[in-house]
């Protein structure tokens, strides 16, 4: 999907960067149109480096004679080349010129020429929101079948306390991108794991690794988006937890392993995407150790083998196990289809700067038990995490006609 996002001169034009971040981790393409007073509260340079593209900021060019007669129609061929015209924030002064169709500055011009999907995000004074003038600009726009983004109430910038905050990016993001979701996983009950486990050494050590729980997240962003019901087990992360996911921490393997058969039994799909600790301390100590010159050799147990055990009791479920390798990924990810009963392994390079773990973007090596393998390019987490469930939702089909 591509989307233009307008911004207008308000305090909250500060949070579009954000809103930028998000909706391109979730797939969009961004375009930035930015008014004139947006431009005294961030900077034109700070949404084409989020972006990659270049930010339109007037009408007119000031360059050569040519490159002027091209800006002149830009509105045109800008407004042709997108699906979807969001404007984040949306001030008093842009929901009036939209409802009485005004066309002073590129924006303005650009609503005016635009035939796709249009979404405002108000944000301002909560006297200025409340405003009939407002009010009735608000209801002309909604006429028109435009989507509203209600405003958040709270403190504003004026010191205040009401309505007129700018809506969270992420709410704005799931209004503007969840109409355009397939729901092709509606009456699936998805069981993720993400995150990694600690294993205590003492009450202040632990035995971890480097996963950031952000494609376990990802993943229950986009079933939730797609229309499923989703339980996340999350290990210690401090990650925000997606719109409409039932989220439930836990902190070890064994705390990890019990979560998950505790609410297996409606899962109709599991994603085991968690970095489960292979070890643990033997005799994990009660109280701190000391430091000192002599070697310390601590004996170590392996975890349960919470994927192993799915394998076995899993049933007609579907179920998704991750790899995280740094050498022959392919023949490890079979081995590991195979060993533990599963229906797909997502297998990963780790090691590579720029992918894997704590990064936001991946890589990954889709491997069936058909045999067959998928690979999919380097994307944001969030867009690896659709590409995954357009194979979840196929196996799932399979496996339904063959029951029947």
């Amino acid at each position: 999907m591509n989307i233009i996002l307008g911004i207008g001169g308000g305090i909250a034009a500060y949070k579009s960067a954000e809103l930028a971040r998000i909706l391109i981790q979730r797939g969009a393409g961004v375009r930035v149109v930015m008014t004139h007073a947006a431009q005294q509260f961030i900077a034109p340079l700070t949404l084409a480096t989020l972006t990659g593209q270049k930010v339109i900021t007037s009408l007119f060019s000031s360059a050569t004679a040519d490159e002027t007669l091209a800006s002149s129609v830009e509105h045109i061929s800008v407004a042709r080349e997108n699906e979807v015209l969001l404007v984040a924030p949306a001030t008093a002064d842009i929901l009036a010129k939209f409802a009485h169709g005004l066309a002073g500055d590129f924006l303005s011009t650009l609503y005016l020429a635009f035939t796709g999907r249009v979404a405002l995000a108000p944000s301002m004074n909560k006297e200025m929101w409340a405003h009939p003038a407002t009010q009735f600009n608000l209801t002309i726009l909604r006429e028109r079948g435009h989507l509203i983004i209600e405003p958040d109430s709270g403190y504003l910038a004026c010191g205040e306390i009401g309505a007129g905050r700018l809506a969270d990016p992420e709410r704005i993001a799931d209004a503007v991108l969840s109409p355009a979701r397939p729901q092709d996983l509606d009456g699936e009950h998805i069981l993720i794991t993400a995150g990694p486990t600690q294993e205590a050494i003492d009450p202040v050590r632990f035995i971890s690794n480097r996963s950031s729980g952000k494609m376990g997240f990802a993943l229950a962003d986009a079933a939730a988006c797609r229309g499923a019901a989703v339980t996340l087990i999350a290990g210690p992360v401090q990650l925000p937890t997606p719109n409409g996911v039932t989220r439930i921490d836990v902190q070890t393997a064994e705390q990890m392993r019990k979560a998950v058969f505790d609410h297996l039994e409606p899962a109709t799909v599991i994603v085991k995407s968690a970095a489960v600790a292979d070890f643990r301390p033997a005799n994990a100590s009660q109280k701190k150790l000391k430091k000192s010159a002599m070697r310390l050799s601590l004996e170590l147990d392996p975890t349960p083998d919470i994927l192993q055990e799915l394998g076995r009791k899993k049933g007609d479920r579907v179920l998704i196990g991750f790899a995280a390798e740094t050498e022959r990924l392919e023949e490890e990810a079979r081995r590991k289809l195979e060993s533990k009963n599963c229906d797909m392994i997502v297998a990963n390079q780790v090691g590579d700067s720029g992918t894997g773990f704590e990064s936001d973007d991946n890589e990954v090596l889709l491997v069936f038990r058909s045999g067959g393998t998928i690979p999919i390019a380097r994307a944001p987490k969030r867009q690896i995490a659709d590409h995954i469930f357009d194979q979840v939702f196929k196996l799932r089909l399979e496996l339904s006609a063959t029951v029947k």
